[in-house]
């Protein structure tokens, strides 16, 4: 199953005489993992919202599958609709169900499969998302993590094919962060659905997505191929990306002239973007990820109408990792068996595992961090 392109122009968006954002648009690729980021208040969950129609934007279009949810019937919206999974920024789990029942709850609604279809399914889901054994209990009674990753259970439990997550990693330390990102670059590698994600998390916005968006003063800056964003010189980018008080985005979002040029005085030379991260790889016993080798055939042909900065973070990540001479296994066949099978590809290298992950070597899914049982 592979996800669906999602099409989005001149999207403008106001509460009353409140302008949230205008004319944004972009595309998220087919399969791909994609990031939003922004300052507080700049509208990435109203963004979140448009793309399943909960909200109506005044102009532009969402098409998917060739149906434009701004302007489509509600029919049409609600077979629309079953394509997304979402997951809430605080999990929005059901407190008076197990996490069993929260899973099932959609399936439940909106299907009729029988129990023990129900059951193979809600099983299935926990499974990876590392939450086995943990069915009977109550949202109130585990961590903030596994919250997270029940309600990406329930998510994913009607097979989506477009994923949502707004800001994931809220609430959660950076350990857990860590093992939230892999998981996400894991079930990606499984699922193949198309992700977006809205975080303010620097470090899993450098590190997971295949694309990466801002948006800054009721626009979008920028959206693209993730070496665009982080060898980006503006401003903007170098102060969210740095984490740094001196810059263009203050308190309520912006800053008028004078106060960023006092700022920028006092601060002397700001310091440059940070060294770009390598992107997270499905862990060791995850199928191969198809996006990636889409995503290498999609920039490549895009390659001459990017900055040259990004052309040249582009080159130098490609050439230090070749395209395998026997091509991307199509049937989710492991990376490993796919070698054995075909023989050893240029400059083959073992994979590296985020740390933070371990792996069951019997059935290839994560296991709970100590802390987490």
């Amino acid at each position: 199953m592979t996800g669906v392109e999602v099409k989005v122009e001149g999207l403008t968006k106001s509460f009353g005489r409140a302008n949230i954002w205008s004319d944004v648009t972009l595309t998220l690729p087919p399969g791909e993992v994609s990031v939003l980021l922004g300052p507080s208040g700049t509208g990435k969950s109203v963004f979140l919202k448009c793309l399943i129609g909960l909200l109506k934007p005044e102009e532009g279009s969402i098409v998917i599958n060739g149906v434009d949810l701004v302007r489509c019937s509600e029919s049409e919206l609600y077979e629309i609709r079953k394509l997304f999974g979402v997951l809430f920024q605080d999990g929005a789990l059901f407190g008076s169900m197990n996490l069993y029942d929260n899973i099932a709850f959609p399936l439940r609604e909106h299907t009729r499969k029988s129990e023990s279809q129900i059951r193979d399914i809600v099983m299935e889901k926990m499974e990876m998302v590392g939450l086995m054994g943990a069915e009977g209990k109550l949202p109130g009674e585990i961590s903030g993590g596994m919250r997270k990753r029940a309600g990406l259970a329930r998510a994913l439990v009607l097979d989506p094919k477009i994923v949502l997550f707004d800001e994931p990693d809220s609430g959660l330390d950076p350990v857990r962060t860590a093992y939230l990102n892999q998981l996400i670059i894991d079930l990606n590698a499984q699922t193949d659905s198309t992700f977006l994600i809205v975080t303010h998390d620097i470090n899993s916005a450098q590190t997971v997505p295949d694309n990466m968006g801002l948006l800054y003063r009721k626009h979008l800056a920028m959206f693209g191929p993730r070496e665009v964003l982080l060898t980006s010189e503006e401003p903007v980018v170098a102060q969210f990306l740095n984490g740094r008080r001196e810059g263009p985005i203050g308190m309520s979002e912006e800053k008028d002239a004078a106060q960023a040029a006092r700022e920028m005085e006092e601060a002397g030379e700001l310091e440059g973007l940070p060294p770009m991260k390598p992107q997270l790889e499905a862990s060791t016993g995850m199928p191969d990820r198809q996006a990636v080798h889409r995503r290498r055939e999609r920039v490549m042909a895009m390659l001459h109408e990017l900055p040259e900065p990004a052309q040249r973070a582009i080159r130098e990540s490609y050439d230090q990792d070749p395209a395998p001479a026997w091509g991307p296994p199509s049937d989710g066949t492991t990376r490993e068996v796919a070698r054995e099978q075909a023989g050893p590809a240029p400059d083959d290298r073992p994979t590296d595992v985020h740390p933070a992950v371990t792996d069951d070597p019997a059935a290839g899914r994560h296991q709970l961090a100590d802390g987490e049982r």
